[in-house]
């Protein structure tokens, strides 16, 4: 098993990390991103969620399975050209989930699984 930490201020307050490799997927876990709009807070989530996959030796391409979570069900529409634009010709299985996230700032929360 392999830990991937992204240094962020929450993994060590919580106790948690970025990603974990294991059993042959790498887990990360639910990733927020920064900006003053959903599809900017997308973006940002998405690459901070890269990020976490390169290190683990794997890629957005391997992405087998996407969770979002947004506090507003109706905010969810101007991230589909982006999530579009990101998982192209290896579309994820996924779900999206309305409910209350960590700090009202926060507009999505994206978690995924890839292939490792």
């Amino acid at each position: 098993m392999k830990r991937i930490s992204s240094g962020g201020e929450f993994e060590k307050k919580i106790g948690y990390c970025r990603a974990v490799v294991a059993g042959g997927f790498v887990h990360v876990a639910g990733t927020v991103g920064q900006g003053d709009d959903v599809a900017t807070q997308c973006r940002d989530a998405l690459r901070i969620i890269k990020d976490a996959l390169e290190k683990a030796g794997s890629s957005m391409e391997k992405v087998v399975r996407v969770t979002y979570m947004l506090p507003d069900r109706f905010e969810f529409e101007p991230c589909h050209a982006i999530l579009a634009e990101t998982f192209g010709d290896h579309p994820p299985a996924a779900t999206m989930i309305e409910c209350g996230l960590i700090d009202p700032k926060y507009r999505i929360e994206i978690e995924v699984t890839a292939l490792a």
